[in-house]
């Protein structure tokens, strides 16, 4: 049996920008927005609001003064500041609009400052998007959002709802971290255009989406919880919120938000795009780091490259400092001596001498009983006495000390990448703190320092990488992420098709992202094939199959650069083992692509054709099989027309198929 699968294609689009991907019409958007929204005199609706004094802000502001200025912050964006100032309680409200001269985007965050000598009246429900849209006559607004990293299978589900008239859907993260529950971006389609919309804000996020009768949406999104005055002086800034406008095909504008990311958000080290790796640990021998000393380190960093696996770092994850009762046992930062004589250092020299980085783990917001910070600092901690706390990094104090030594270790221990995790839900720990005319402050306080804490890390580490973990892949906001890459996108490793779901998810967003393997097979392992790998192998086994390890790494490295490129699924999501599951990365600018599909184990189907995308139409490809080493030259009309044949004759099995271009590479928007 054959299984026909791919998308609709659509008419070419032609135009401008981001390599003549995004059209004029686009652009235009992003631009009347801001103007329409922002800039001209006497706007009528503001996309933000909050109330003060009790009176909402769209009947105050225009009776406070009012000045704007516009500066070029480089060649592809322009920032415009607008503040309002309260005549009578020296409020400043000042909006920081960013736009881009490449992309048809638009963000904006909202800073609050009381310049006056005694506390202002509440500030609350303070929302900085809050917006209409209008739809089109005969489509429904459908919003296309995903299931956040939740430990299970289906993490990075993606999900769509018609929002009917007269209905309203609220999502929010749950606890505090911004992709616990749900992930903070969305694409609101309405026919054949759309809004993609996310939300940068390492904390409790909501959002909502209400149609009334009429076909006009509203979307509300912004910090869960606001209810508070500011004291003189106080300054607190609201979630960053990033509108992307696009038109025809959703799938493209999903690739249009994925090459936003890479060229204005990612993090640059070196000041260059960063590349996918392939890193090496042994925490599934030693309990994470527990059980694991220095020479067992250099054992496996050793014989990873005896074995010609050549690692690019080498992983260190929790349990390296002082402990009592294992791993979860933080709030001493200092490494533990007994097991590593000499610190981290001598492990460190022994990689950096061979080629090979370092990765550590830390996890310095939660802190437990009989630790350091616990005993030491109680009042830097939020939370009860007895059990874990958490380190309030809204203190100035806690900040301080926290980065100066974090900082410390780094350098001392010879850290290339750091790994911050996360095991903790911040958000009671935050509302417990508050009193009740200052509610949301806690939550306000500590994203202000924990994103201040990365910055400066990145300050004095311009090149170093920061790895977001969270619980695997629980803070991945656009905030977190213009600062950091998730290298373990969710708890729910290793089982195949959990993989191949996640990758399908999580690709459409975030286009850099990790996870680990220990598989020899090519079905288990190319499941796993994400941008940056973390091998899990025993490496003081010689009998495994290193032949079979080696080819799959070659693989990778081949493939690997095109999975910065866009993305195309080109199967349905299911989680179910009755199907195929098969995707498609492509970079227009190289002409090369990759295409993998999956047979999964009860499937009964032996053969499929994908409908590929974006290939040049006037051109040729040539389309090598890595399983069958079978090349073949195809025109690319027959490849998006009639599809690519993929035949599998096992079950479970897998595909991977490069296609390069012949002759000078052109794009398509289909």
């Amino acid at each position: 049996m054959e299984l026909l699968l791919g998308m609709v294609i659509l008419m070419a689009i032609s135009g401008g920008a981001a390599g003549e991907f995004v059209t004029p019409s686009e652009m235009n958007k992003a631009h009347d927005w801001i103007s329409h929204r922002f800039l001209e005199k006497n706007v009528r609706e503001l996309p933000f609001s909050f109330k003060y004094g009790g009176k909402a802000s769209c009947e105050i502001l225009d009776q406070w003064e009012c000045t704007a200025k516009t500066s070029k912050l480089d060649e592809a964006r322009r920032k415009h500041t607008i503040t309002y100032r309260s005549p009578d309680t020296a409020l400043d409200v000042t909006i920081v609009i960013v736009e881009y001269t490449d992309f048809p985007t638009v963000e904006w965050t909202i800073y609050l400052k009381n310049c006056g000598k005694s506390d202002t009246p509440i500030i609350e429900n303070l929302c900085p998007l809050d917006a209409k849209l209008p739809g089109k006559d005969g489509s429904d607004f459908v919003l296309h959002h995903n299931v956040g990293s939740i430990c299970q299978k289906n993490d990075y589900q993606p999900l769509s709802d018609i929002i009917a008239p007269n209905t309203t859907r609220r999502i929010t993260t749950s606890g505090g971290r911004s992709s616990n529950s749900d992930l903070p971006y969305f694409n609101i389609q309405c026919g054949d255009e759309g809004v993609i919309l996310a939300i940068g804000w390492p904390g409790q996020w909501a959002a909502e989406f209400m149609r009334d009768g009429s076909n006009v949406l509203r979307i509300v999104a912004g910090q869960e919880l606001t209810h508070f005055v500011l004291h003189p002086g106080e300054e607190v800034r609201t979630p960053l919120i990033v509108l992307q406008f696009w038109e025809g095909d959703r799938l493209r504008s999903q690739n249009i938000w994925r090459r936003w990311m890479l060229a204005h958000n990612l993090p640059h080290p070196y000041g260059k795009q960063v590349q996918p790796h392939l890193a090496g640990c042994s925490s599934h021998q030693f309990g994470e780091m527990v059980h694991a000393d220095t020479a067992s380190q250099k054992l496996f960093i050793d014989r990873y490259l005896e074995e010609q696996i050549r690692l690019d770092y080498w992983w260190m994850d929790a349990g390296w400092y002082v402990n009592e009762s294992g791993w979860p046992n933080t709030g001493t930062w200092e490494v533990d001596t007994k097991r590593f004589p000499g610190g981290l250092r001598p492990i460190s020299d022994h990689a950096h001498s061979k080629g090979v980085k370092i990765i550590v783990w830390f996890e310095p917001e939660r802190v437990t009983p009989g630790t350091w910070l616990y005993t030491q600092h109680p009042e830097w901690l939020l939370g009860a006495d007895g059990g874990q706390k958490l380190l309030n990094l809204g203190d100035p104090h806690a900040l301080k000390w926290l980065i100066e030594h974090i900082d410390e270790l780094i350098v001392r221990e010879g850290i290339d990448l750091y790994r911050n995790d996360f095991n903790i839900d911040p958000l009671p720990y935050w509302r417990e703190n508050d009193p009740e005319n200052r509610q949301g402050i806690t939550e306000i306080k500590y994203v202000q320092g924990f994103l201040a804490f990365w910055d400066e890390l990145r300050r004095r580490h311009p090149d170093m990488l920061i790895d977001t973990c969270a619980s695997g892949g629980r803070r991945n906001d656009i905030e977190t992420l213009r600062r950091s890459v998730p290298l373990h996108r969710s708890d729910y490793i290793l089982e195949p098709i959990g993989q191949q779901c996640h990758t399908y998810g999580i690709a459409s967003w975030i286009p850099f992202y990790g996870s680990g393997v220990n598989h020899f097979d090519a079905y288990g392992f190319r499941s796993v094939m994400c941008p940056a790998m973390n091998a899990c192998y025993d490496v003081r086994r010689t009998d495994s199959d290193y032949d079979s390890l080696r080819r799959l790494i070659g693989e990778w490295r081949m493939i690997a650069p095109y999975l910065l490129g866009d993305y195309y699924p080109l199967t349905d999501y299911s989680t179910e083992t009755d199907v195929w599951m098969g995707w498609q990365f492509y970079r227009p600018d190289l002409g090369e692509g990759v295409v993998q599909a999956f047979r999964r184990p009860t499937s009964p189907y032996e053969s499929a054709r994908f409908l590929l995308r974006g290939l040049d139409a006037n051109a040729k490809y040539e389309v090598w099989n890595l399983d069958t080493n079978r090349r073949t030259i195809t025109e690319a009309e027959k490849l998006m027309q009639e599809g690519l044949l993929v035949e599998m004759k096992n079950k479970p099995d897998s595909v991977t198929i490069i296609y390069k271009r012949q002759g000078e590479a052109k794009e398509s928007h289909r």
